[in-house]
């Protein structure tokens, strides 16, 4: 972190700020509290896991519809911040509500939920964006990997005191019930998220844009359609964004639904959150790691072997049985999550033109998040057909074989950005 320049070190904290979000709403607290809600509202446990996968379908399906649009407007000067803000501030508002929302009103909590999901994924959008405005091609993968590593490092935090909260309301050694204790989780969260992304507010500025028109709104479907002839005019791109858009699906899926999946397991909620705890921990190094080795072997070389891991896990998934089976699966998705997350978003933003970032980065939420509306649904789908969340799970192999199969025919060296101009202008920087 010392050598990062201070737009670089905001930027990387925006994953400090979220991160808790991602592990205390997505991955552990709200999931655990969601099914007991369910539980106790007469709901069985496999259908209470297809309702969360169907939940996260929907989130998704909300963002990939507005991506798109939202990304090319923000193209123009001093748009992309301010879509940024509405979006986290829309997902810490909600966070909030998850505390005030009484527990016995399941559908409520997964209709606040939905809206955290889609103010979390939203801002996403933009922030990922920004990446090209603070820092430079060569230092992309560091800065991104930087980036995850201090999410998983950062996410701890909240989520020990969380912890903390819940368990001693369990050994009831202090006088809260573990209801109230979860819903100070959240409220916890939801300051955490929006203390910490004060820093990218301050010191982040759209550097690359294209200047304001008399209408943005008709003038971005004109760069839609421009943006979707350049994507199939550079078959190296759409490449890559295809074979993404299959790998990408297996990881979320994966990540949003672990803690269901122990659940029906029969692993109770304090194991799980020391794993999830744990797997945070290992996480970061490892995603640091990652960074480096795409660095000296290339992106694509290092996505590919976390593909290779992550269909190792869909085939161990399926034979699980025992906690320990869970521990060492929580601990191999530890190793590559963070990776494959970290490499992807820093190979695309090398590949496309800076002044058209937004636009680019909403296609490559389109496919990120589109495709996250299958997993959740195969998921859930399959568990309320067969009766078994390991079924689920190991059909998600799948989508990282295609993905993996496409992002091979990736050309190794190709000029994505080459003769890319602009719809409304050219690059003007700051």
């Amino acid at each position: 972190m010392a050598k990062m320049t201070k737009p670089e070190k905001s930027w990387a904290f925006y994953d400090w700020a979220n991160s808790a979000y991602s592990i205390v709403v997505v991955t552990a607290i709200f999931p655990l509290y969601f099914k007991s809600a369910a539980s106790d509202a007469g709901i069985s446990a496999s259908a209470s896991t297809a309702y969360w996968g169907y939940a996260n379908s929907f989130a998704t399906l909300i963002v990939s519809i507005l991506a798109p649009l939202l990304g090319s407007i923000a193209d123009f000067r001093g748009f992309k911040k301010r879509f940024f803000t509405f979006f986290a501030a829309l997902g810490v508002i909600f966070t909030l509500m998850l505390a005030v929302v009484p527990s016995d009103q399941w559908l409520i909590l997964l209709g606040c939920f939905v809206l955290t999901s889609v103010g979390f994924a939203g801002a996403n959008i933009f922030y990922d964006a920004f990446l090209v405005d603070v820092t430079s091609e060569d230092r992309m993968n560091r800065i991104s990997s930087n980036g995850y590593a201090l999410g998983y490092i950062g996410s701890t935090i909240p989520f020990i005191i969380s912890i903390a909260i819940i368990i001693l309301s369990q050994q009831e050694i202090i006088p809260l019930s573990v209801g109230i204790a979860s819903q100070l989780a959240f409220v916890i969260t939801a300051l955490w998220w929006g203390i910490f992304t004060i820093p990218m507010l301050k010191n982040v500025e759209q550097k690359y844009y294209v200047e304001r028109v008399p209408n943005p709104v008709s003038t971005s479907f004109k760069k839609l359609l421009t943006t979707m002839k350049n994507i199939k005019a550079y078959r190296g791109l759409f490449l890559f964004l295809l074979a993404f858009f299959f790998y990408i699906d297996g990881v979320h899926t994966i990540l949003t639904m672990s803690t269901a999946y122990g659940s029906d397991l029969g692993i109770d909620s304090s194991t799980l959150l020391i794993v999830l705890f744990l797997v945070q921990v290992v996480a970061a190094p490892f995603t640091v790691w990652f960074g480096k080795l795409g660095q000296k072997f290339s992106e694509k070389a290092m996505i590919i072997v976390a593909i290779f891991v992550y269909i190792c896990i869909c085939i161990y998934a399926y034979f699980l049985t025992t906690a320990l089976d869970f521990w060492i699966l929580a601990m191999l998705v530890a190793t590559v999550q963070g990776g494959i997350q970290a490499l992807s978003r820093s190979y695309f933003a090398k590949l496309i033109p800076k002044e058209s970032s937004n636009e680019f980065f909403g296609f490559y939420n389109i496919f990120g998040k589109v495709a996250a509306i299958a997993g959740p649904t195969l998921v859930g789908a399959t568990a309320h057909i067969t009766g078994n969340t390991s079924s689920g799970v190991f059909s998600l192999i799948i989508l990282f074989i295609i993905g993996g199969i496409i992002l091979l025919r990736v050309p190794n060296e190709v000029n994505f950005t080459a003769n890319h101009t602009s719809s409304t202008g050219n690059q003007i920087s700051k």
